[in-house]
């Protein structure tokens, strides 16, 4: 019996990694595929600090990177994958929130109150195509300028690869850990598309939040199980409360 990863390569070679690691069986069907987009010339933009919701916005630009008065910034991060990323890309000053845009809109809150950061200045925004909460828009309201930059798209895969499909079909797969609402919505049009959304709907389904959880359930899933914390040992918990009662 396999654990089923959807998560996004090269993210899902991690996570299987970890799975192996605690003695899970590991089948990876990535939902999501990366695209990066350049990064525009931002040689004369005076910003205070740079502001990232995921990995893959500094993934795609690396290169970009080498030299850039950027990486002499405070960077504020989502979490501690992203901050190491950050630190992978050469920035210097890394600050970690815990797991959230609204923790790392909070942490840039509290910075500004202990005077580590200056509202006056502009912050610059790495995120991807897709969004799935207006931070730009939350610290716009609060007195920021906020400048998006778009470094990454993520496309939808159509179809479940063949060993996830057939392994379904055989019910092979024990549960399915699901790492964002996009991700999910792409999974359950996958297993519909290749036949076997009944079978991937009936086995546990483990999401990083709620947010993420009620895209499953609407769907028709019953055994949903939520992260306590929007992070990937969380997550593990949430697959362990879902074996809980199952040896394998």
């Amino acid at each position: 019996m396999a654990v089923l990863v959807t998560r996004p390569h090269p993210d899902d070679e991690a996570t299987a990694l970890s799975l192996r690691a605690r003695g899970f069986e590991v089948l990876k069907a990535p939902m999501l595929r990366f695209e990066p987009l350049p990064l525009h010339d931002e040689g004369e933009a005076a910003y205070g600090a740079v502001i990232v919701t995921s990995a893959n916005a500094l993934r795609g630009i690396a290169p970009q990177l080498a030299g850039s008065p950027l990486l002499k910034l405070p960077l504020f991060a989502v979490g501690e994958h992203t901050a190491s990323a950050a630190r992978d890309a050469g920035f210097e000053n890394v600050i970690s929130a815990s797991g959230d845009a609204g923790a790392l809109r909070d942490r840039v809150l509290a910075s500004v109150k202990a005077k580590e950061l200056k509202k006056a200045s502009p912050l610059l925004y790495l995120a991807g195509a897709d969004l799935a909460r207006d931070l730009a828009g939350e610290l716009g309201e609060r007195g920021f300028t906020v400048v998006t930059q778009t470094t990454y798209r993520m496309t939808a895969v159509s179809g479940l690869p063949y060993e996830a499909s057939d392994a379904f079909a055989a019910n092979r797969i024990e549960a399915v850990l699901h790492y964002s609402r996009r991700s999910a919505r792409a999974f359950l049009e996958a297993a519909r598309a290749s036949g076997v959304e009944i079978s991937a709907l009936s086995i546990p389904q483990c999401c990083i939040s709620e947010g993420v959880a009620s895209v499953v359930r609407d769907a028709g899933a019953t055994q949903v199980m939520v992260a306590v914390s929007p992070d990937e040992n969380a997550l593990f918990g949430a697959l362990d409360r879902a074996l809980r009662p199952v040896t394998r």
